[in-house]
């Protein structure tokens, strides 16, 4: 399945997938979220032996979608993020998240479910959700905590600071991080070294890594949900989206 926002690519044995709407600084739809877990679920079967997830223009992905005619995302989007973080963490194939920019929402999500979050230097990760009066999804309430830790996971989450590349390296979020200019060619080294690797004891070695390290994501998902769905019909939303698209600070009353 093809879709307009995502750019699928094979090259070498390299499935590079590129969400590609970066005048949205490639916002995230329910559609192209399906698209990317359908491309990561058929990679298990093409010969494909890596796979790499990135970003259009100067953002990795701001988050879950706002359609042009203001809609807010719903639990279908959510349903979609969902399904792409188990297709990222289940699948044999080792995934890399090359973290060109901002990657906030459910895009922080997305990048945090790779096996290996190479960011550039100038990039970022932001748990933007308690902005517009939600709460973390598309694994990251796990994601997060599993890999710094409760307090700073909790950081994240409530305080929605933009979390610079560096930091998130330092904090144990993410692999790596490399000068701005050396990224694609970085990017495209590891992909080529994982390329030519063993598949088979990759595939193995993620599977016991992610048993070891994730192993609750499933209930995680289901937690996140449970949790997200009251939000979304809140009243605290609708103030929060309205206060995002009026460019102002939200005023919440917990209703």
């Amino acid at each position: 399945m093809t879709v307009e926002g995502l750019l699928i690519e094979r090259e070498s044995g390299v499935l590079r997938l590129t969400f590609n709407r970066p005048e949205r600084l490639n916002s995230l739809s329910a559609e192209i979220l399906h698209a990317t877990a359908d491309a990561i679920d058929g990679a298990a079967t093409d010969g494909t032996r890596v796979i790499v997830i990135t970003g259009a223009g100067r953002a990795f992905s701001s988050g879950a979608d706002v359609g042009a005619d203001g809609a807010p995302p719903g639990l279908d989007t959510l349903d979609a993020a969902n399904r792409l973080a188990l297709a990222i963490t289940l699948s044999p194939v080792v995934v890399v998240a090359a973290v060109n920019g901002i990657a906030a929402g459910v895009g922080c999500s997305i990048a945090l479910a790779a096996d290996l979050a190479i960011a550039r230097q100038s990039a970022a990760f932001m748990l933007a959700f308690t902005k517009i009066g939600l709460m973390p999804d598309g694994g990251a309430t796990l994601l997060v905590t599993a890999a710094v830790g409760r307090a700073r996971a909790a950081r994240m989450a409530l305080l929605a600071e933009k979390l610079p590349a560096p930091t998130a390296l330092e904090w144990g979020l993410i692999a790596g991080v490399v000068a701005d200019d050396d990224f694609d060619a970085e990017v495209g080294r590891i992909a080529a070294q994982l390329s030519a690797g063993p598949p088979l004891a990759y595939a193995a070695t993620k599977k016991a890594i992610n048993a070891a390290a994730l192993a609750l994501l499933g209930d995680s998902l289901q937690a996140e949900r449970d949790g997200q769905g009251p939000l979304l019909a809140s009243a605290d939303f609708a103030e929060g989206m309205a206060a995002f698209q009026q460019k102002r600070a939200a005023v919440f009353q917990g209703s």
